[in-house]
């Protein structure tokens, strides 16, 4: 898609600078890191150790009262040793609305391999019981405030937050235009924030301007590139590039017709129907192909769901539902 195509005006270029909040203008609050947490006297066991036996009390049970944070790790693992004592400072600073667990893989390896773990460190926050985002590798500082603040709830005077929250309600709605252009202003007052690059990346992405997409995405600072909103983006064109040279989606549906059996053919679906939208479809046709034959193209199936929620992103429904319904396969 052409500039002149792209509905967006020039999402590749320079952002537009004419859309305010309010009766102000966007203000850039990236630079300030200092998480909004009454400092009060933080519980005794705010950060502790768990084991898989304990995890259910620790994790689950726990966080129902207040979010509770699970670093997973190993002794072994340099960056796991610079994140560490930076989440612990983070959880300290929040004064109590939130807890870190802490669980050594080589000792407990069962709760990382039916949450999908691949590489550590690994850090999923868990809400009401259930898993609801999450980051890897050994964030810098500010980035983890960002993710504590997100989780937690920032002040209700945060400008940006409130745009972006305007943006995504008006996309919701299909007022794509409009999302667009707050994005845009958003990213024009603060051009460092990940998740307003991500999203604006994913309209183009949808609106078929996956070079536009790569543009967004290339502004984005180094260190946050790992963010999970722009990971997902990234993976979401990977896809959809590996989707386009695979065909027609009748082909495979053809041979599993055939031969249900004939993994290769429902692998490929896979591919393709995620790329139209079908994820459900998509996850259980990965998740049968687990349960035939975990062992299948070197655990294929498996590695390409978990690209899949990389994708969709960690809070989304169908991720939540696949991961259950890949943690019941490989340990039931």
């Amino acid at each position: 898609m052409s500039n002149g195509q792209n509905p967006y005006g020039g999402a590749g270029g320079g952002y537009a600078t004419t859309v305010r909040y309010g009766s102000e203008p966007v203000q850039n609050t990236a630079g300030d890191n200092n998480l909004a947490f009454s400092p009060g006297q933080p519980p005794a066991d705010l950060i502790k150790d768990t084991t898989t036996a304990s995890f259910a009390t620790d994790v689950i049970r726990e966080s129902r009262q207040q979010p509770v944070l699970v670093d997973f790790w190993a002794p072994w693992c340099g960056p796991c040793k610079q994140l560490t004592p930076a989440l612990e400072k983070a959880v300290r600073a929040a004064g109590g609305k939130v807890k870190l667990v802490k669980m050594n893989i080589d000792d407990h390896p069962a709760v990382a391999g039916q949450l999908g773990i691949q590489s550590i460190p690994a850090v999923i926050a868990f809400k009401n019981g259930q898993p609801v985002d999450g980051f890897m590798g050994a964030v810098p500082e500010s980035q983890i405030n960002e993710f504590l603040q997100r989780l937690i709830g920032k002040s209700a005077g945060s400008e940006v937050a409130e745009a972006l929250a305007a943006a995504a309600e008006a996309r919701t709605a299909g007022e794509i235009q409009t999302a667009a252009e707050i994005y845009s202003a958003v990213l024009e007052q603060a051009p460092d924030n990940a998740d307003a690059a991500a999203a604006f990346a994913d309209l183009l992405f949808e609106a078929g301007d996956q070079e536009g997409a790569r543009a967004v995405l290339g502004k984005v600072p180094p260190d946050k590139q790992d963010a999970p909103a722009v990971v997902a983006v990234h993976a979401k064109i990977k896809l959809a590039e590996e989707a386009s040279a695979l065909g027609n989606p009748a082909e495979f549906e053809a041979r599993l017709a055939r031969d249900p059996n004939d993994h290769q053919a429902r692998f490929d679906l896979a591919v393709v129907q995620n790329a139209l939208g079908k994820r459900a479809e998509a996850a259980d046709n990965l998740l049968a192909i687990v349960k035939a034959d975990r062992n299948w193209q070197d655990d294929a199936a498996r590695q390409q769901l978990l690209k899949f929620f990389d994708a969709w992103g960690m809070t989304d429904e169908v991720t939540l539902a696949s991961r259950r319904k890949l943690s019941s396969i490989l340990f039931s």
